[in-house]
């Protein structure tokens, strides 16, 4: 067949790499130059307005993508912590309204950096309790409540001009492996999925959502070959053609483990194409690493195992995108003066869950059981809850456990037990259990999907702050200071 002129371009708008250091390298600028079509930004990027207009000098129309959820997925605000207590929480208070102005204010701070796409909200329906990878990142385990919040936080980051993305579609929630790690299997029947799963990507395309992003997930019901990502039943039959959605599909990184231990990156570059994807995301690439994927794209067309058109059509979905962003401009101006101080702090304190009386009165010992950490930052620097009671109660000690490990030696002082997702550890739940039968004033933290430990027989005070945040640490600590 007759090629295109410009088919190593159209292969270069369908790449979305991200990239080491924290300036743009030569290779990326230049591959800008010539087409490529989008750029992921991680922490690890040093991330500011000159960065971007760094990319737009070799490309306007690059889409410039980061993942800005709130709560724990943060690349703004890593050293710190999020200004937005994230999904559960939002979940857990239930104002849509509430909802609504947190996207707001996060599409504020993507407008101010000249950011086009967020990679949020997810739209997973936290059915399974065990999952660890969605969890606190899911507004909840119900369809409704899940769609509700889905709908108000697209409708808040877009109405403030930045492109939203639901993901991980079909729907990560029902799962007990971390795709990153290896490929899960959703058990559920196809009726389930319908009527569990996919509502809030429904409602998603329905408000006008720009973006979805597919999640590398085997679902048998749906397609028992391939992943969700490689799955033309799955993306172009159902989510093109049965849902409706004609917007920028890209995929989850594909050096995710879930894909990556199937084929290499060039092929799944192939045959997400062929199933309906319109940009492939790459979460860490190299100049080489780049042209190989391109060359692979290019080779699949003149080999006729990638139609030209379906190659045309993806990189036709991203140049659309970009378009969608360009003409926001006024949205965009428009919400750089809307600032709504306080509405992450707000949320916070809403969603807190707490039994027990406020105890604290002196710096206690802070022990942190299994608290999550930011890659970014050095896990010798407080943070969290720690780093909240510390700007409160200047003499705060901490004390960092290992992995079940044993707990230190309690003295007079107050005692904090910061834990994370105690439904879903057990040995979590028992450590707690043996720090409250020696001290039955310990106060416990759990910052992620929380249960009662294991054994314990009296009233404690139990503070689910049900994400991580700066302000639902903040928000704890305020409690625990009444």
């Amino acid at each position: 067949m007759p090629m295109s002129g410009d088919l190593y371009r159209l292969a270069m708008t369908v790449l979305h790499p991200g990239y080491e250091g924290t300036s743009a390298p030569d290779w990326l600028r230049r591959a800008l130059g010539e087409g490529l079509g989008g750029v992921v930004l991680f922490a690890r990027n040093a991330i500011d307005a000159q960065l971007v207009r760094h990319f737009r000098a070799e490309n306007p129309d690059t889409v410039v993508a980061i993942d800005e959820e709130g709560g724990a997925v943060t690349r703004l605000e890593v050293t710190d912590g999020s200004s937005f207590p994230g999904n559960r929480a939002l979940g857990v208070v239930d104002d849509v309204t509430l909802t609504q102005r947190v996207g707001r204010q996060i599409g504020r701070m993507l407008a101010d950096l000249d950011i086009t796409l967020d990679y949020a909200p997810s739209a997973d329906v936290n059915s399974n309790p065990a999952n660890p990878v969605i969890g606190v990142r899911s507004f909840g385990a119900t369809p409704d409540l899940v769609t509700r919040h889905t709908v108000a936080y697209v409708n808040g980051v877009q109405g403030a001009g930045v492109a939203a993305c639901a993901k991980h579609f079909p729907g990560h929630g029902d799962t007990v492996t971390d795709s990153h790690l290896a490929l899960p299997t959703v058990h559920a029947s196809r009726e389930v999925f319908y009527e569990r799963d996919l509502p809030p990507f429904r409602a998603a395309i329905g408000a006008g959502v720009r973006s979805i992003m597919s999640g590398h997930l085997l679902i048998p019901a749906l397609d028992p070959s391939m992943p969700a990502t490689l799955s033309r039943t799955i993306l172009t039959e159902l989510l093109r053609g049965e849902l409706g959605f004609d917007g920028m599909l890209v995929t989850d990184a594909i050096e995710m483990q879930a894909v990556a231990d199937m084929f290499g990156p060039g092929e799944i570059a192939v045959r997400a194409l062929n199933a309906g994807v319109d940009a492939i995301c790459v979460g860490l690439s190299t100049e080489d690493s780049l042209h190989e994927i391109r060359d692979a794209i290019v080779a699949a067309v003149r080999e006729g195992n990638l139609r030209e058109e379906r190659l045309a059509e993806a990189a036709a979905r991203v140049r659309a995108l970009a378009g969608w962003y360009a003409a926001r401009t006024e949205l965009r101006d428009k919400v750089r003066g809307d600032v709504d101080e306080g509405v992450g702090l707000k949320a916070a304190r809403a969603a807190l869950t707490t039994s027990g009386t406020p105890a604290l009165d002196r710096g206690p010992l802070v022990v942190e059981v299994n608290t999550r950490f930011s890659k970014a930052v050095d896990p010798a620097t407080p943070t969290g809850v720690t780093a909240a009671l510390t700007s409160l109660l200047p003499n705060t000690a901490r004390v960092q456990m290992e992995p079940q490990g044993e707990l230190p030696p309690f003295d007079e002082r107050p005692v904090v037990l910061v834990v994370h997702d105690a439904a879903r550890h057990a040995w979590v739940r028992e450590t707690v259990a043996k720090a409250l039968a020696l001290r039955p004033d310990a106060i416990v933290i759990d910052t992620g999907i929380p249960a009662p430990p294991d054994g314990a027989t009296h009233v404690f005070t139990h503070v689910a702050t049900h994400g991580i945040s700066r302000v639902s640490a903040l928000a704890a600590a305020e409690w625990l200071l009444r």
